[in-house]
């Protein structure tokens, strides 16, 4: 089973997973925030890893900062949902408030299309699947791996808690129909891995998440 590797990184501790196959000897990264990219390469060199794929679940600056520059020493793929793709030409254009830092933009990104699809990681690794759950941003996705039973949510969905959806292009409604449907579809021992905060699991959040679970 493929390593997860969680760094904890930039000013408002946002998660970077670095996802390391040895039987392949390559690794994908899910989210790049400000300050993982030292770390991410650290740890792709002593893992005799390649890095193939940056994938990433929204496009708030938080997850982003890193990505351009990630890319660039890399060679990996950057992969987003066409609706979230608009920040990630123009990051300084969109970040709400004023950074201490710039965020390059990324031009040519790979764009995921519609509700749900693949995503390939090349020759010798089973693909991941993708579901399209706006609502913390109009492109927000989370990414499942099957055989391994893991679940990339983003900021979709957190350990007790969900996204917020008071920033431009949330909705809540549509936020909490998607948790409902479509991850809570998923097995109960899935292992969530949200965009902050602590893992959880698929069958945790639905019992008891305070937002979307069955008291809720």
């Amino acid at each position: 089973m493929p390593t997860v590797h969680a760094f904890e990184c930039g000013p408002v501790a946002t998660m970077c997973y670095l996802v390391c196959d040895a039987h392949s000897r390559t690794a994908y990264v899910v989210d790049a925030p400000y300050g993982c990219r030292d770390l991410v390469l650290r740890e792709v060199l002593r893992s005799g890893c390649t890095l193939s794929h940056v994938l990433l679940t929204h496009t708030h600056w938080d997850h982003t900062a890193d990505c351009a520059d990630l890319s660039t020493t890399t060679g990996a793929k950057v992969v987003v949902h066409e609706a979230d793709n608009y920040r990630l030409l123009d990051p300084m254009g969109h970040s709400l408030w004023p950074l201490p830092f710039d965020i390059d933009p990324v031009p040519n990104a790979a764009l995921l299309h519609g509700d749900s699809g693949s995503v390939s990681l090349g020759e010798g690794r089973a693909p991941l699947q993708f579901i399209h759950t706006p609502g913390h941003t109009e492109g927000g996705v989370c990414f499942i791996d099957v055989a391994s039973k893991r679940v990339f949510v983003g900021d979709t969905l957190f350990n007790g808690s969900v996204g917020r959806t008071d920033l431009p292009g949330g909705d809540a409604e549509q936020l909490f129909s998607k948790i409902r449907d479509l991850l809570f579809a998923l097995d109960d021992d899935y292992e969530v891995f949200p965009g902050h905060g602590p893992t959880t699991t698929i069958g945790a959040e639905r019992r008891t998440n305070p937002f979307v679970g069955e008291l809720a």
